[in-house]
């Protein structure tokens, strides 16, 4: 099985994932926009990097999206902005006929008993479940890479009996 975890989102990072291992993971294609040069994500080059991974893949594929709503306390401009990043991933699993999942936070991070925890906590869970994977977990920054490895080690290690 072909797991594609995706944490959505500006910052969020795309996890290729296959039989249990983590073959590569990419901080989240952006470019930007207008004349305040913001970012946003950019669906084309998401599309390349997904279709360059998926080419000589059987049918055996799934996209593991972390299920993302609106949070309080966050202002309209980015929950927009994070709501236009969430529609662009689905727009371009759709137009590529893949098969998406979706999970919640609460869902994975308990699963990985990170409820309440830092942030920064599914770094070191990502890492201590792949030690090989570590030298690319070594920067706080990194958290987003962990997040789109543990969404995608979830779908995993919760459906490959299913599937």
């Amino acid at each position: 099985m072909f797991i594609i975890g995706i944490d959505p989102g500006i910052s969020g990072s795309i996890c290729f994932f296959e039989d249990g291992k983590i073959i590569e993971v990419i901080e989240m294609p952006v470019m930007t926009e207008g004349k305040k040069n913001k970012k946003q994500v950019n669906g084309a080059q998401v599309y390349n990097e997904f279709f360059k991974r998926i080419n000589n893949k059987n049918d055996d594929i799934r996209v593991v999206i972390e299920q993302v709503s609106a949070m309080p306390g966050q202002g309209v401009t980015s929950m927009f902005n994070f709501g236009q990043s969430y529609g662009i991933l689905k727009g371009i699993c759709s137009a590529m006929q893949l098969p998406m999942f979706f999970v919640r936070p609460a869902k994975w991070k308990k699963y990985f008993n990170l409820i309440n925890s830092q942030k920064d906590a599914s770094r070191t869970r990502a890492i201590e479940i792949f030690p090989y994977f570590s030298t690319q977990l070594s920067k706080k920054k990194d958290s987003n890479k962990a997040d789109a490895i543990l969404i995608a080690s979830f779908y995993y290690e919760t459906h490959q009996k299913e599937d």
